[in-house]
């Protein structure tokens, strides 16, 4: 049987997830992704079994997930209800936050420039250093050195608080704009954005109401949205192409997250 969204558009699930090339989600992605999306990241035990039922995943699948994320230190659970504590999440959370939200400052032309200076580190710290340096917005020009222009203030950088960097402010001799189009795939970015957007209907629809499935779809379209937000570089307006799409992704997005946010409540 197909099955449409009644009163956002003739798309049906299968239609969304196929345009998007995504699949389903598993009850741990449901689970954090929700939890991601919710200030404070807390909820009901029920509200969240419920809502991975409605989502074709079984109750016993789903306490299965929130054991084995409370036991990976991820959740913990307390008075019948279920909160991220797991670093790596909260990391995560603040770097959607981010992409959500840009604290964009007045761009001079500057750019900052990171230099590891330290040798003969771990895999894993490697590792977790590139991965703070990513959540920074930071991309990398040569082995070591990382570069972004400096639009986004010092805030961004508190997570490479301890990491054995030098930090130096420059300002390139060539054009911005070919050396942000070198660090980043721009047009590549743009692209998978608009194909996005073009995806999936501007309205949501009421997800109270709707078909379980067309729900879960919905969920996993904005789960897709965000993942690409995040990797969104926040460079100044003059660096980028033109008909960015940012803006209206994270539009989309807030109009997904409404209405996802209207269904969790209606379970409880």
């Amino acid at each position: 049987m197909q099955l449409r969204n009644t009163g956002a558009g003739s798309k049906t699930a299968a239609d969304l997830l196929d345009a998007l090339g995504l699949r389903p989600l598993s009850a741990r992605s449901v689970v954090a992704s929700v939890l991601l999306g919710t200030h404070p990241p807390r909820l009901s035990t029920a509200a969240l079994v419920e809502l991975c039922t409605r989502f074709g995943i079984s109750s016993g699948t789903t306490r299965v997930a929130l054991s084995r994320m409370v036991a990976a230190g991820e959740l913990v659970a307390e008075d019948g209800h279920y909160r991220l504590v797991g670093e790596g999440l909260l990391t995560r959370q603040r770097t959607q936050d981010d992409a959500l939200d840009p604290a964009a400052v007045a761009w001079t032309g500057a750019w900052r420039m990171a230099v590891v200076v330290s040798a003969g580190r771990a895999a894993a710290e490697r590792i977790e250093l590139r991965r703070a340096f990513a959540d920074a917005r930071f991309a990398r020009w040569r082995e070591g050195v990382w570069l972004r222009p400096d639009n986004l203030g010092r805030p961004v950088l508190d997570g490479l608080g301890e990491a054995p960097v030098r930090w130096m402010t420059i300002e390139p001799d060539d054009d911005s704009a070919d050396l942000a189009a070198e660090l980043w795939d721009l047009a590549g970015w743009a692209g998978r954005g608009e194909a996005l957007l073009a995806a999936g209907p501007d309205e949501p629809g009421d997800l109270v109401a709707a078909a379980p499935e067309w729900a879960a779809a919905v969920f996993t379209a904005a789960a897709g949205t965000l993942r690409h937000l995040r990797t969104d570089p926040l460079l100044p307006e003059a660096l980028l192409p033109a008909e960015w799409p940012a803006d209206r992704l994270r539009a989309r997005y807030a109009r997904y997250l409404g209405a996802i946010q209207r269904l969790v409540r209606s379970l409880g």
